[in-house]
């Protein structure tokens, strides 16, 4: 079945133009009731990167997730918002990057992931562990954020799914498969299998350019993209800011597993990539390791666990 990707300019998060503009995004895939129904336990998996630098576009804008509850809930919809952060918890992301008076007025779960084995559908990554809480959702609705990225040259909708590997699960797999890009990639890629999202939203209004994922700039791009397919997602925001897809381990992985072959594979029903073009996106000044060395594992652990059961906590106590 040939995929469709959604794409559309919107400048706005103002949050009456947003609805709007999600809307029309989401018809021509036959809007949110194609992929919600009645009932249904919807999983929103935003990119909640880092509390640290919170007006540096680091992470799903906090307006898109609100417009997509509200659109859950219309079509019956459960949603909770879910996701494991590099470092400290979705709570404290959530709360650093201005999230809590749209969460709170909605009334909205927060969920942390915690761990269990699951089969992939590759046996060289059969020992891969994903959250429970995101798997036993009946909806997963993909919301990245797109960004270059010092270790991937992109993260986008594929790249978003690795944050349901839970803790620092992540700081393992960089350890066990980043001395190989195509196997990080791969690895990536069967992670997003595994997970299938039913749908998948970009925030490209602005994205994150330059030494991302968390230490580039913001950049004004006006895109919003969907699709029930990540891989054909990724492979046409690629083409819009002028990435070669061979560049990135996750396109090039999903290509070589024929999950997205080409452009003229995608059906693109409202605008083409070319309508959307940037020739002057800036990639990292330097790529760096995936792997994670045994030192940089126990940094990032003790960071986590710092900020998640220290810092957090004083935080929020002092704020009473």
């Amino acid at each position: 079945m040939q995929p469709t990707v959604s794409l559309i300019r919107a400048n706005s998060y103002d949050l009456k133009n947003l609805r709007e503009s999600l809307e029309a995004l989401l018809e021509p895939l036959g809007g949110m009731r194609s992929f919600v129904k009645k009932g249904d336990r919807v999983l929103l998996k935003p990119n909640l990167l880092t509390g640290s630098r919170p007006t540096k576009e680091c992470v799903t804008r906090p307006e898109i997730v609100y417009c997509v509850v509200q659109m859950v809930r219309e079509a019956g919809g459960e949603p909770f918002l879910g996701d494991s952060p590099a470092f400290g918890s979705a709570l404290g992301v959530a709360k650093a990057n201005g999230y809590l008076p749209l969460l709170e007025e909605l009334n909205l779960p927060i969920t942390e992931f915690s761990g269990k084995r699951y089969q992939t559908v590759s046996e060289q990554f059969n020992h891969l562990l994903l959250s429970p809480e995101a798997m036993n959702a009946d909806v997963i609705i993909n919301l990245p954020k797109l960004k270059s990225h010092v270790q991937l040259t992109m993260t986008m909708g594929v790249k978003n799914l690795f944050g349901c590997v839970p803790g620092k699960m992540k700081a393992w797999w960089h350890t066990e498969a980043g001395k190989d890009s195509a196997r990080f990639g791969q690895m990536l890629v069967e992670t997003a299998r595994i997970i299938n999202p039913k749908l998948t939203i970009l925030d490209g209004i602005i994205g994150h350019e330059g030494n991302g994922p968390s230490g580039g700039e913001p950049r004004q791009l006006g895109v919003l993209a969907a699709s029930s397919d990540v891989f054909a997602l990724d492979r046409a925001i690629a083409e819009i800011v002028n990435v070669d897809p061979l560049l990135v381990p996750t396109l090039a992985a999903s290509m070589r597993l024929g999950l997205c072959s080409n452009l003229a594979a995608i059906d693109f029903p409202l605008l083409q990539p070319q309508d959307l073009k940037v020739l002057d996106w800036r990639l990292p000044d330097r790529m760096m390791p995936i792997d994670f060395g045994l030192p940089r594992v126990l940094k990032s652990t003790f960071k986590h666990f710092y900020i998640r059961f220290i810092k957090e906590p004083l935080a929020a106590y002092s704020s009473r």
